[in-house]
């Protein structure tokens, strides 16, 4: 019996190699997603070494596609996307026709067909989410003004790539057909017809079906059970979308997160699920990596720096006059452009698609792969060239009036640093609201951020681990620092990161385990609240025994 197969060797090589390639990418300071499709290069058909089997890494690829189109649903904000619409949509379709417009341009100098011309346009014209998103937390401007802008446009942005992830295998049908063009309207017709009727059946019972079962999954009581009906509803529908209405995988995924994102349990099922979620999107990442010719560089220079050059220049610059022609300043122009100045995973998702139904070449698709790994590593030294030409760092934060600055630079001098706004961190801030202590937070996930600010408390968005956000959030005049959130290993690294900056500086983080409990300690936590401990301990007072019976308990330290 072999020790491995295909498939195993697959997932294995693809996992440890984007590991090692991700980390050196973060090591950089580029965004993860270059490492994986390097990886995906490394182990692909085209390089020497190891090659992992293509069609697998497709199929397991496809899988990846659904888990990121059902995050992408459970994150859509519609009220987001309406405090900015008037900027966001018409600058997004603008920006969007000027790029397949550009696009059309570069496969005319190739020689390909309109219908080639305009799928490799359309997938240059849309940025990546993650890349996007970690170019503003960098800077702590996803909650101001010009970072709403950017995310509401992004949001438009991706409506339309479903869009095209629907329309694309009608206009590749009706141009194979008989009749070729003359046959089209009638394909792209019976095409929404059959998407309009699975919208209804989504919004008319799924919107009440899907939520119930989910409730009834929660109150079994089972964790497992809960995770495991999460994912079948994203795949399930994703698959009943394709099997009964002949829809894409795509829409079907996208629609059951965003059915699932209107109910109070959709933060629980993005968590539950996010393990399962990234490690499909690293494999995606790494079967398009596997597709990439490298040749293309050397072979095909012109049109690969042509492409560059409509991704971080033209398609940006378009932008940048867009929001500019709207009456907003430089700044915010600059932002926005240089956050939208690379291509992602709706790219690869349209670039695999279109050659798949034929209206793509290999060459456009290996083009758009080069042009997506050339961008993102481009992306943050653009963005901190662009950003940083508009004024100094403090500059560029002050979205409010200079009294409220003031007010807030008061209302941090000796105050407590909470990180986390979860189930224990609003426990804490609401306790700490009644005493005379001034908090302020610091919460990485932009909804619960937005939320702290809605219940008036002052916040700083990013990773706490990062220098530049402790030092926003005042560390140098903090009086002490609580750590809510739940990963004791993450906390121990934020407790060594204001460490290193303020070395006086009392910490108290939380743990669930005594490895956890150990790690905090050994990285300089000065009291560590251990979860099972503290429960027992109200446990033993409440029925009148010693709490002090605990101490006894073999493996659990006190700091």
């Amino acid at each position: 019996m072999p020790h491995h197969t295909p498939l195993i060797g697959t997932i294995v090589a693809g996992l440890v190699i984007a590991f090692f390639m991700g980390a050196l990418a973060h090591r950089l300071r580029v965004s993860p997603i270059a490492g994986y499709l390097l990886a995906g290069v490394m182990v692909g058909p085209f390089t020497p070494g190891f090659v992992a089997d293509a069609g697998l890494a497709q199929e397991l690829a496809e899988i990846g596609v659904i888990l990121l189109m059902f995050g992408v649903g459970l994150h859509f904000s519609l009220r987001d996307l309406l405090a900015v619409k008037n900027i966001a949509i018409p600058g997004a379709l603008v920006q969007i026709a000027v790029a397949t417009l550009l696009g059309i341009g570069i496969g005319y100098m190739m020689g390909w067909d309109l219908a080639a011309g305009f799928v490799f346009g359309l997938a240059l014209s849309v940025a990546s989410t993650v890349v996007l998103l970690r170019a503003l937390q960098s800077r702590n401007l996803v909650e101001t003004e010009r970072g709403r802008i950017a995310v509401g446009w992004l949001i438009v942005e991706d409506l339309v790539m479903v869009l095209a992830l629907v329309l694309l295998p009608a206009l590749a049908s009706g141009l194979s057909g008989g009749d070729g063009a003359a046959s089209l309207p009638w394909v792209i017709s019976t095409t929404l017809l059959k998407v309009a009727g699975f919208v209804a059946l989504m919004l008319i019972v799924g919107r009440r079906v899907l939520p119930w079962a989910l409730h009834w999954v929660v109150h079994t009581g089972s964790r497992e059970l809960f995770r495991l009906a999460v994912l079948a509803v994203a795949l399930g529908v994703a698959f009943g979308a394709a099997y009964a209405f002949d829809v894409s995988f795509a829409l079907g995924a996208f629609f059951a997160g965003m059915i699932l994102g209107e109910t109070q349990l959709s933060r629980r099922a993005a968590e539950e699920t996010l393990p399962l979620r990234d490690a499909f999107a690293v494999l995606f990442f790494v079967s398009v990596g596997m597709l990439f010719d490298p040749s293309v560089v050397t072979e095909q220079p012109i049109p690969l720096l042509v492409t560059v050059l409509t991704i971080v220049v033209g398609k940006s610059l378009a932008a940048w006059l867009i929001v500019r022609a709207f009456g907003y300043e430089n700044d915010k122009a600059l932002t926005i452009s240089a956050s939208l100045a690379q291509i992602g995973e709706f790219s690869f998702i349209l670039a695999g698609l279109g050659a798949g139904l034929g209206l793509l070449p290999e060459a456009g698709r290996d083009l758009i792969l080069a042009g997506a790994i050339i961008s993102i590593f481009l992306n943050p030294f653009i963005f901190n060239f662009a950003v940083g030409s508009t004024g100094s760092v403090k500059k560029q934060m002050e979205e409010q009036a200079e009294q409220a600055e003031i007010e807030h630079e008061k209302k941090r001098e000796e105050h407590v640093i909470l990180v986390g706004y979860g189930r224990v961190g609003k426990l804490v801030a609401h306790g700490l609201r009644a005493t005379p202590t001034a908090v302020l937070l610091i919460e990485a996930q932009s909804d619960l951020a937005r939320e702290a600010r809605a219940e008036g408390f002052e916040v700083v968005t990013g990773n706490a681990v990062e220098p530049d956000v402790l030092r926003d959030a005042g560390i140098e005049r903090a009086h002490r620092m609580l750590i809510a959130i739940p990963e004791g290993f993450e906390a121990g690294a934020i407790c060594e990161a204001a460490r290193k900056l303020r070395p006086d500086l009392s910490v108290i983080a939380r743990a669930h385990s005594d490895a956890q409990f150990a790690h905090l300690v050994e990285h300089g936590c000065d009291k560590v609240v251990l979860g099972e401990r503290e429960i027992a301990r109200q446990m033993l007072e409440l029925i009148g025994a010693s709490a002090s019976r605990i101490a006894a308990v073999p493996d659990v330290k006190s700091a």
